[in-house]
């Protein structure tokens, strides 16, 4: 089965970001692909938050959520969009991930449950929460490509998340992003390959990589990964629509050679010593 992958560098202005994905739906659709993947942030990055307040809806009037919702329709191609900047009726924002039909509808939605509020030795600080509003469910959703667990970025950091999602069922993860280039070359490749293994599942990450128009910058290297952790694609740093097949029959293959999952216990209580 063939998916395809969007890696791109997402700007300030949503109509040119939704011509990008727009763009790689009929790419993806003609490529032969079941489904396209996206990134975080897919419809827009800027850090300016005066210039963004004018680029940022409820998800009702998102224009890039319609173009994307109509692409997919008029293709008939299943996409997960990476995320999207949500106003929320608080005023806050909500980084929330969709899962759309070939039909056009919305079949899923996930709001990033982890933050990412740190201080980089770079110099680079960055507070989701001054913005954002963490999300409260995890989410497993039916696809051509098998059931899939969805997950953000900063997520990655947190096994427990997708241990649930494979838990419920999880056969495909997702885990779409905009990583910084110090923590991407330090720590992507490694911890999209842990979670694939511990998972015994497939993982697909679509990266946001290069230089933006907000002046950050991102890793890119886009990632397909295998349940036994081989890399089937990396995208490397350049912006386009990569393609690759993946096999479902290897998850049943991986999971009889390492039964992790079989063999998972509930953790008792720690004891101290």
């Amino acid at each position: 089965m063939k998916i395809a992958v969007l890696q791109m560098t997402s700007g300030i202005d949503p109509a040119a970001n939704a011509r990008t994905l727009t763009d790689a739906v009929a790419e993806a659709a003609a490529g032969g692909a079941a489904m396209l993947f996206t990134p975080e942030m897919s419809g827009l990055i800027d850090r300016d938050r005066a210039r963004a307040a004018s680029s940022l809806y409820a998800e009702a009037d998102d224009p890039v959520l319609d173009a994307v919702r109509e692409a997919a329709a008029e293709h008939a191609i299943w996409v997960h969009i990476g995320s999207l900047a949500v106003r929320e009726e608080s005023g806050k924002l909500a980084n929330r991930a969709f899962v759309i039909g070939p039909d056009g509808d919305i079949r899923a939605r996930y709001d990033k449950l982890h933050l990412f509020d740190v201080d980089l030795p770079t110099g680079e600080s960055w507070r989701e929460s001054a913005s954002y509003l963490p999300g409260k469910d995890a989410v497993v959703v039916e696809t051509p490509v098998g059931q899939l667990g969805l997950a953000i970025c900063y997520d990655l950091r947190f096994p427990d998340l997708f241990r649930a999602l494979s838990d419920a069922g999880a056969t495909i993860l997702a885990v779409p992003a905009a990583f910084t280039r110090p923590t991407g070359a330090a720590h992507w490749h490694i911890l999209l390959r842990a979670r694939a293994i511990e998972a015994a599942a497939f993982v697909v990450a679509a990266a946001q990589t290069g230089a933006h128009e907000d002046g950050r910058a991102t890793y890119g290297h886009s990632l397909v990964i295998d349940p036994w952790g081989e890399i089937l694609l990396d995208m490397g740093e350049a912006a386009g629509v990569g393609f690759v097949e993946i096999d479902p029959a290897r998850i049943a293959d991986v999971r009889s050679r390492i039964p992790v999952l079989a063999h998972r216990r509930a953790i008792p209580a720690v004891t101290a010593a």
